[in-house]
């Protein structure tokens, strides 16, 4: 497996590896901990955490807590494509983390999987939290900078610092996502999505989220971050209002399926019912729904096509933080059909006779957003957490 590379990245030579920075700060609290890279042809994240930790030492800047730049799949980065035979943010599952104790020969992202994984553990060791994480990536459409986060009230109030859209739920829909997976140990997670693969705005737009997350953490005071307010509002174009969206669709590429999306769409697009969108196998797939285009897919790798999302009521919103702030969720067990599982005080099994009756967005109000299905069952996963020991 490949450890160090130097690569020609947005016009400039950048040396990789591992982790790519750290700072310790004076009070040794908080820790962010930020990852580049994860698909090896977003290499806008890799770009902008160099800048940032050559920032820091060339200007002396003072931080408060710790600081970690991890680089991710850097097989693939060294090829620039976005994974070699498995999708390095698709197997972050407890299943996969037992499979890096188990075996003695690994897969090259498993490889890459179990450095990270150790890397992120012995970090959680050693530092005091409270502890943040950060995922920059980019997309290959184009797009204005955007948040993903799993529907957390902590992931809601961190990400409020950001004056930009904010997708919720998005787990739903991906299974085993590096983010989701920390989200299950109660900390803090947030993707960043910058903007076009290749387009040079998207390194200065990781660089000005980094800036934003290191103040928002209260890692560093904002200060002594000398570009504050011109990165606040690059992000923002001076939009000074967080809008947020739910996933309402997702078109799922089949394994050998001839997808190809219709050219020029870019995130949050407005698009009508009926409206033709893309090609399987040379049949038209139209929209089922109208919305907002999100994150169609002008790539060879990978197997989501779009999503379709839709704009969520700043009422909704307020309902659902004072509902989960006031425990109601513990009402939902009170309904027929309805109990707890004894193996995860996090998960609602839900018998498919009461959940016809009961709208999915009952159980998103109360912060149930993965839902899955195991035998006659629907599980529902709570993405509210207490702070639990990674395994």
């Amino acid at each position: 497996m490949i450890n160090q590379i130097v690569i020609e990245s947005f016009n400039e030579k950048i040396f990789v590896q591992r982790i790519l920075g750290s700072v310790e700060g004076v009070k040794q609290t908080p820790t962010v901990i930020a990852i580049g890279g994860i698909h090896g042809n977003e290499r806008a994240g890799l770009n902008a955490l160099l800048k940032v930790f050559q920032t820091i030492e060339e200007e002396n800047i003072c931080l408060n807590g710790n600081f970690y730049g991890i680089a991710g799949n850097i097989n693939a980065i060294s090829e620039n494509i976005r994974f070699k035979n498995v999708d390095l943010n698709r197997i972050w599952t407890k299943e996969e983390i037992l499979k890096l104790y188990l075996k003695d020969e690994l897969e090259i992202e498993s490889e890459e999987q179990n450095e990270i994984y150790f890397i992120i553990k012995d970090i959680l060791n050693k530092e005091k939290g409270p502890f943040y994480f950060l995922d920059l990536h980019t997309t290959s459409s184009d797009t204005q900078p955007f948040i993903i986060i799993s529907d957390s009230l902590n992931n809601r109030r961190y990400s409020s610092n950001f004056s930009i859209p904010t997708i919720l739920g998005i787990e739903e829909y991906l299974n085993g996502p590096l983010l989701t997976f920390i989200n299950e140990f109660g900390h803090i997670a947030v993707g960043f999505e910058a903007g076009q693969h290749d387009k040079e705005v998207s390194v200065d737009n990781c660089v000005a989220f980094l800036w934003l997350a290191l103040v928002a953490a209260k890692c560093i005071h904002k200060k002594e971050v000398k570009k504050y307010s011109y990165f606040k509002h690059s992000l923002s174009l001076f939009k000074e209002d967080q809008d947020f969206y739910k996933i309402d669709y997702k078109y799922t590429i089949k394994p050998f399926e001839n997808f190809k999306m219709i050219e020029g769409y870019r995130n949050f697009e407005e698009i009508t019912k009926n409206e033709l969108l893309a090609y399987s196998n040379q049949r038209e797939i139209h929209s089922n729904i109208k919305g907002k285009i999100f994150m169609p897919l002008y790539q060879e790798k990978g197997n989501d096509g779009f999503f379709i999302i839709s704009k969520i009521s700043k009422f909704w919103l307020k309902v659902s933080l004072v509902a989960r702030k006031l425990h109601f969720h513990q009402l939902l067990r009170l309904l027929p059909g309805v109990k707890l599982d004894r193996r995860n005080a996090y998960t609602l099994i839900v018998n498919p006779r009461t959940a016809k009756f009961l709208a999915i967005e009952i159980f998103h109000l109360f912060g149930y957003r993965k839902k899955m299905v195991k035998g006659d069952n629907f599980y529902f996963i709570k993405r509210d957490r207490k702070i639990s020991e990674f395994i």
